[in-house]
Formats: structure tokens, C-alpha cells, sequence
């Protein structure tokens, strides 16, 4: 799906306006029908849960505001971060066993943050980047993954690299990104400075799918060098100026 700027603006000033909780999901979803979500409500939240909604914050960093607090009192010193990370990830480490059920509770229920998201997160990417893989592959079209790269001694790299150039639309593609997620515009900046243009500098052009759509003003650097797709391309021009 792609939404032009207008589109996408009003749903970023509907969102503006709602925290991240599970009640403002439902009026997201009563606003736009095609934003889904596979959110349960839990008829009977823990305290911890239930006091997140009231003050609508996401109860994952309310578990974490809560944990921190108790683990600075149990140990009588701040606890690291790579420790508060481990036991929101695996509450059985929490010392007490009625806040490690609160946190817990809280981990499952927040569909926005924490450490169960970002493992939602992580393996939808991961899925996309095998669907690339093979559609790449039935094209066959042969390219170096992220990992054969890496083992080349490159640090920045994207996840496909073809080996042989390709046309896409006209442009000439070195490489192939896939983003499993919506390209809006702080994501997408973002991603420009952090990885494209370093991509571009080592490889040349290249084409990035994010799979969930994007700003249709946001693919903007075609002539520079950088492509932004929805999808896989259908109309892929090998150098033999046969349709792949």
C-alpha cells in the first residue's frame, strides 16, 4: 500500500493525539478500517497493566520504570541496563515473583514496545528477507546475502547484492534492500543517512522494497541513485535485455 503525504499526515495527526495503548488501537482501528491489529483485551489485566492504561503509558515501559526502581532498592545500586534488559526479556530472573507475573503481563500486552515487539519485529524482517531471497532465486538472478558480504570484510552492507546489474524501471540496480516495514518520512531520512547513501557510495544504485508501502513523495532520488518499491519488481531487465 501506498499512501501519498496527505494520506499518511492524517493518520501520523490521529496518532499524535492517542498514547500507545491497547484502548487507542481500537479507535485507530474504528477511524481507518484498514489499520488491523490482533490485540486480545484481557478481561483481568494485573495491577501493573491496569495502571499503565490509566495513565496511558506503554506498560512495557512502565515494567521497566517499576523494575528499575525495585532493583535499585533489592541490590541497593543502580542496575545496568544490559541487566534490566535481560529480565524484561526473561522475567523468571526478577527476584520476586509477584512482580516478575506483573512484568511479564505487561511485556505480552504492549503491542508497541518492549522486548516481545522487537521480536516481532525481527522475525517478520527476517521472513521478508527469505521472500526476497527467493524471488530472487526463481529469477535467477545471482547475488552475494549480508552474510557472504560481511565474510568479504564489509561492515555497511545491503541485504542482496546482485552480482550481475539489473533494470528496474529503467535504472540500473547494484543491490536490493528489503524493509519489512511502512516508509514514512523520519524512518525513511533516517535509513537514507544511516545506510542508502552508504550503500550507494560503495555499490552504486539500488532498489528498496518496503513491503508495507511508503510515501509516494519519499521516492524522490531515483535519478540519484536510490529506488523505493512496494513490492518486487515485475519488470526486471537483465543485461541480455530479457525479462527475468
Amino acid at each position: 500500500m501506498i499512501l501519498t503525504k496527505a494520506q499518511y499526515d492524517e493518520i501520523a495527526q490521529c496518532l499524535v493525539s492517542v498514547p500507545p495503548t491497547r484502548q487507542s488501537l481500537r479507535k485507530l482501528k474504528q477511524r481507518f478500517p484498514r489499520y488491523l491489529n490482533g490485540v486480545v483485551k484481557n478481561g483481568a489485566a494485573p495491577v501493573l497493566l491496569e495502571l499503565a492504561n490509566e495513565v496511558e503509558y506503554a506498560p512495557s515501559l512502565m515494567a521497566r520504570i517499576i523494575l528499575e526502581r525495585f532493583l535499585q532498592e533489592h541490590d541497593e545500586t543502580p542496575p545496568s541496563k544490559s541487566v534490566i534488559n535481560s529480565m524484561l526479556r526473561d522475567p523468571s530472573q526478577i527476584p520476586d515473583g509477584v512482580l516478575a507475573n506483573q512484568v511479564y503481563q505487561c511485556i505480552v500486552n504492549d503491542c508497541c514496545y518492549g522486548p516481545l515487539v522487537d521480536c516481532i519485529k525481527h522475525a517478520i524482517g527476517h521472513e521478508h528477507e527469505v521472500l526476497l531471497r527467493d524471488l530472487l532465486l526463481e529469477k535467477n538472478l545471482s547475488f552475494l546475502d549480508e552474510d557472504q558480504l560481511r565474510a568479504k570484510g564489509y561492515d555497511k552492507t545491503p541485504d542482496f547484492i546482485l552480482q550481475v546489474p539489473v533494470a528496474v524501471e529503467g535504472h540500473i540496480i547494484h543491490w536490493i534492500e528489503s524493509k519489512a516495514s511502512f516508509g514514512d518520512e523520519c524512518s525513511h531520512h533516517a535509513y537514507l543517512h544511516d545506510q542508502f547513501w552508504s550503500y550507494w557510495n560503495r555499490f552504486g544504485p539500488g532498489l528498496v522494497i518496503y513491503w508495507y508501502g511508503f510515501i509516494q513523495e519519499l521516492d524522490c532520488n531515483r535519478e540519484r541513485g536510490i529506488l523505493l518499491a512496494a513490492c518486487f519488481p515485475t519488470d526486471i531487465i537483465t543485461l541480455c535485455h530479457s525479462t527475468a
